[in-house]
């Protein structure tokens, strides 16, 4: 069956210059990495290790990886979770952690990301989220191929089975480690593990739910289909203001929760989905936060911007790409290049600054954009060190100009629903 594996990964990664690994040193990880050394020879491959410190073997672990890497030839990289738990749940932290520092090594470097989830990972995954109540999304599971945070991601083993993965491992004499933490109860994916075993008496096994993942995720295709058609038809934005024309009232419930979660990752740049009851008490009153987003209602239609307290402390240099998506053009390339210039949102101060300027007859007043000014402090704007260069879309341009990549980029059919 390991010539099913290494089929897998080779049809995966085909076209793909280089590809990165993400190896913890656990079984399937490391099983990854020496199949996409098989399929694609070491040059091709790289490997990334995240050093959570959760735990004392976890430094250890790492350098057992780097070690085994040296003897494959290929380049490695250790990365550490420097800030650490702050509180909440820890799996779901170390896992946003982990995806935050992966993504960010690969950026710029590899063409895509394999991660070693199995089959049975993917059988675990769809009985956690039956458990929560999970939709269409939850229930088409993990996806094969998806994009976030600027990565491609690839799951090559999800017709795979763990034991699959380790027969490869043996049959070529290389070890790996096993994570106590694979067999603590506490987790819901260990209950969910052991949950499988005594369902088998019903007929419930991982083949079965991963071919039910299946069905749901052509489901969900359809259903994407008909919320981007929807999307081409009834958004636009101004001014960075999302604006869906009539509130989507001629739409299906399940449109309508589709489209909304769509538009706040593609505002927040959020990896996952909100959660589906927020969701829906969001839409329910058509007003409110959520996810970093500000909805609001104006006549007959819905507004949907970035809430000014989440990107208040985001500064990023002007050739830099800010919030995910907005990019600026100088007037001159002296501009540009100008020492402490950046972008960041216009914020109180800013718009007290333009506020003096407009009384002074200098340009339009910013209300004269009929946004709330909580939505106007969250818009982008040029500033260099503490002045205000320009804030092009609240009528005070410099020669500046701030374009947003379309929402419709960001599209994708995300995978982590809850």
């Amino acid at each position: 069956m390991s010539g099913a594996a290494l089929s897998a990964i080779r049809t995966a990664c085909g076209g793909l210059e280089r590809v990165g690994v993400a190896v913890s040193g656990g079984g399937d990880s490391v099983a990854a990495l020496v199949l996409a050394v098989a399929a694609l020879g070491p040059a091709r491959v790289a490997a990334v290790t995240v050093d959570h410190g959760l735990r004392a073997e976890a430094a250890g672990e790492a350098a057992g990886v780097a070690a085994l890497c040296a003897r494959l030839g290929v380049a490695h990289d250790i990365l550490r979770w420097e800030a650490g738990p702050q509180g909440g749940n820890l799996m779901d932290a170390a896992r946003a952690a982990r995806f935050a520092l992966i993504g960010n090594w690969a950026r710029g470097r590899v063409d895509a990301v394999v991660l070693a989830h199995t089959l049975d990972d993917q059988a675990e995954t769809v009985l956690m989220r039956l458990a929560r109540g999970s939709g269409v999304d939850g229930l088409s599971g993990m996806a094969a191929r998806r994009q976030a945070r600027g990565v491609v991601w690839l799951r090559p083993f999800l017709e795979v089975s763990r034991a699959d993965l380790r027969d490869a491992l043996q049959a070529r004499g290389i070890g790996w480690v096993e994570d106590p933490t694979n067999a603590d109860p506490r987790f819901l994916r260990v209950r969910a593990r052991q949950a499988l075993d005594g369902l088998r008496a019903l007929g419930i096994e991982a083949g079965g739910l991963v071919r039910t993942a299946g069905r749901m995720a052509r489901a969900r295709e359809a259903l994407e289909a008909q919320a981007q058609a929807v999307l081409a038809r009834d958004l636009r934005e101004e001014r960075g203001v999302l604006i869906l024309r009539g509130a989507l009232a001629d739409e299906t419930d399940e449109i309508r929760a589709r489209i909304m979660a769509h538009l706040a990752m593609a505002l927040s740049g959020a990896a996952y989905r909100p959660r589906f009851d927020a969701l829906q008490r969001w839409m329910a009153a058509g007003e409110g936060t959520l996810m970093g987003c500000v909805l609001w209602r104006e006549g007959a239609d819905w507004r949907l911007a970035r809430e000014a307290r989440a990107v208040e402390a985001l500064r990023v240099p002007v050739g830099a790409v800010w919030d995910g998506r907005w990019r600026a053009e100088a007037p001159d390339a002296a501009a540009m290049a100008a020492e402490g210039t950046e972008i960041r949102a216009l914020g109180e101060s800013g718009l007290a600054v333009l506020g003096r300027q407009a009384r002074a007859g200098l340009h339009p007043h910013p209300r004269e954009t009929g946004l709330p000014r909580g939505v106007m402090a969250g818009l982008p704007a040029i500033w260099r060190d503490e002045a205000l260069v320009a804030a092009p879309l609240v009528f005070w341009p410099e020669g500046w100009s701030l374009t947003a990549r379309p929402v419709a980029a960001f599209h994708d059919t995300p995978s982590q629903s809850h």
